[in-house]
Formats: structure tokens, sequence, C-alpha cells
């Protein structure tokens, strides 16, 4: 507002220096030709809610002022911030019709007055026609500026939703690992201590133990996802190759043999790598404890320069692979995609189950 206030007081200044300094005219200047200053001044002032009208105002205004007489006052000065304003709004063709109209009427009638047209048409007619389209031009780029500014802010607002699904898509592929592992640990286990209860109590007892560990294993998991869904530090989710003998040791426990070997030479890996590794091998053993029917898995990670692969394969019965696969399958292969990695799945009867994942190790 203060801004339009100002505009409004530079325009009106001008204007009434121009009547002031009596440059011809049929009549002198009197108090409505400074009225006239006044109002194109005040135009300013709902420039930005009605430009288009305070442009066609300025314009008939202009005329008006012509028309009657008073000592000429420019074209382009008074009529330049109306110009402006209509094209910020995005109204750039009328500013540029007004204008065009504004200049023709003027020259016209300035001819039949008598005014020298070598003057007229060889000097002012330029100069007037050049701060014209100024005006029009540098309006135009506000506007181009502002809707740039918009579309910025909304892509932006599109960004923050994709990323805030994002991360609700990985906290529930978090929970879904998690959870679904423990309960297969659990699943083996109980089965374990109720077959072991009565004719060797040392083996109940150890499959109890297990399955506490198991059980505090996924409350430690589940307070960590709600600390990710209360916490805005960004820390890493759960779950890191840190962690892989806790879950082979399990894993062992609910009667499956589990090896793991390493190849090449370990390097740090980026959080997000890290967690969907763990991940993987975590997914590929429980669907081994579940459905594979299997006595023994191996679980192979080979670091390699930029990549880290990944293979768990099991003896156990196989099956033909469907188009799609359930939850935690799906949820692999999503994971290593966002990371610009993949999974491969291959098995069938009698040939057992691998798991061959690609993790890119530098940040993208």
């Amino acid at each position: 507002m203060l801004a339009d206030a100002a505009l409004g007081v530079a325009t009106s200044t001008v204007v009434a220096v121009a009547i002031a300094m009596d440059l011809g005219g049929a009549r002198a200047p009197d108090p409505v030709a400074y009225l006239f200053a006044v109002c194109l001044g005040a135009l300013m002032l709902v420039r930005r809610r009605f430009p288009v009208l305070a442009l066609a105002a300025t314009a008939a205004g202009l005329l008006a002022y012509h028309a009657a007489g008073y000592p000429p006052v420019g074209l382009a000065l008074p009529v330049a911030a109306a110009l402006f304003s209509a094209a910020e709004a995005g109204r750039a063709r009328v500013a540029a019709v007004t204008a065009a109209g504004l200049v023709l009427v003027s020259t016209f009638f300035r001819l039949r007055q008598g005014e020298d047209p070598d003057y007229l048409l060889g000097f002012e007619l330029a100069s007037t026609v050049g701060l014209m389209l100024s005006a029009i031009a540098l309006g135009a780029l506000r506007a181009e500026q502002r809707r740039t500014a918009r579309q910025a802010a909304v892509e932006r607002e599109w960004e923050a939703r994709r990323r805030v699904e994002e991360e609700r898509l990985r906290i529930a592929r978090d929970l879904h690992d998690a959870v679904g592992h423990t309960l297969a640990v659990v699943s083996v286990q109980a089965s374990v201590a109720a077959e072991a209860l009565d004719d060797d109590p040392d083996a109940a007892r150890s499959a109890l133990a297990t399955l506490r560990l198991a059980a505090d294993e996924a409350v430690h998991d589940l307070r960590t996802t709600l600390g990710l869904l209360t916490d805005d530090t960004g820390r890493a989710p759960a779950g890191s190759l840190r962690h892989l003998d806790a879950l082979v040791t399990a894993t062992v426990r609910s009667g499956l043999e589990v090896t793991v070997s390493t190849e090449g030479e370990p390097v740090a890996l980026p959080a997000a790598v890290d967690t969907t590794a763990y991940r993987i091998v975590q997914e590929a053993l429980t669907n081994c404890l579940r459905h594979a029917r299997a006595s023994k898995a191996e679980v192979r990670l080979r670091f390699e320069p930029g990549r880290l692969r990944i293979q768990v394969c099991d003896d156990g019965a196989g099956a033909e692979l469907p188009a799609r696969g359930g939850r935690g399958l799906d949820g692999m292969r999503d994971r290593a995609e966002l990371l610009g990695g993949s999974v491969t799945l291959e098995s069938r009867p009698g040939a057992g189950f691998r798991i061959d994942a690609s993790l890119p190790v530098e940040r993208r």
C-alpha cells in the first residue's frame, strides 16, 4: 500500500509539473487541470485490485484533458504506471492495445492542431512508444516472475507430499519386514517349545528364550518406528547390516541353518542402502522359514566398486513364481528401485529359492 501511495504521489507530481510549465494549449492551467493530476495519481491506489479499470480511467482522463485544451503533459509518463499495472496483472495485450490507441489518437489530433510533424513523428513519438513498451514489458516480466514463483511453490508442495508418502511407505515396509520376521521366528519356536515341553525341557527353555529375544527385537523395532513418526530429527530407520549376526542367530535358533559369507572389501554404506540391504536379507530369511520348507540357507554379500550385491538362496522345495509376489517380495523390489538398484527372484519346484539384489553404494 505504501508503494502504491508513493507511485501515486510521483505520478501526480510529474503531471502537475508538466501542467505548471504551461507549454501551450488553448487554456491556461486552472484548478481543474491540477485536479486531473491528483485524480491520475489516486488511480494508483486501486491499480492492484482493478488494473484494467485504472488503465481505462487513465486513458479516458488523458483524452478528456487534451480535448479540453489544457497545456500538454505528454502521453507516456502519465499512463506508464497504469500500463505497468495492467501488464503485471496478466493483461499485457489489453495494455498494448490501449497504448497503441492512445498514441494514434494523440498523434492524429496534435497533427491537426498544427504541431511540427518532424518533431512529433521523428523524435517525440519514438520516446513515447519506447517508454510505453518498457512499462508493458516490465509489467509482463513481473507477472511471469510471480507465475514462476507460484509454480515453484506448487512444485515444492507436491515434492513435500511425495516425500511424505514415500516415508510412510518406507515405514510401513519396515514394520512389515520386522514384524513379519519376528512372527515367523515366534511361530517356529512356539511349535518347538510345545513339542519339547514334556520330553526335553532344556530344548523348550531354549525355544522360549528365543521367543523372548524375538519379542524384544520386535518391540525395539516398533519403538524405533514410532520414534520416526514423532521425531523430526531425521535419524535413520532401524535395521542395519551391523545387526545381521543377531538376525542370523534368531533364524538359526528357529531351526534353519544359515551361513553368511562376504566377498570384496567392505565399505561404509549410506544409511538408506544399509537399511535396505538388511531388510532384503531379513525378508528372504523370513520366506525361508515360512514358505520354503528349507533346512539350509546361504547369504552372500559381495562388495564391488560402487555396488553391493546380495544373494540369498535356500535348499527348499521351490515353487513357480507368480507375476507379482507378496507384500514382502514386492517391497524388496520397490526398496531397491528407489535407490536405483534391482532385485531378481528365481525359483522352480525342487530347486529352492534365490534372491539376487544389486544396490548402488554411492550416494545418488
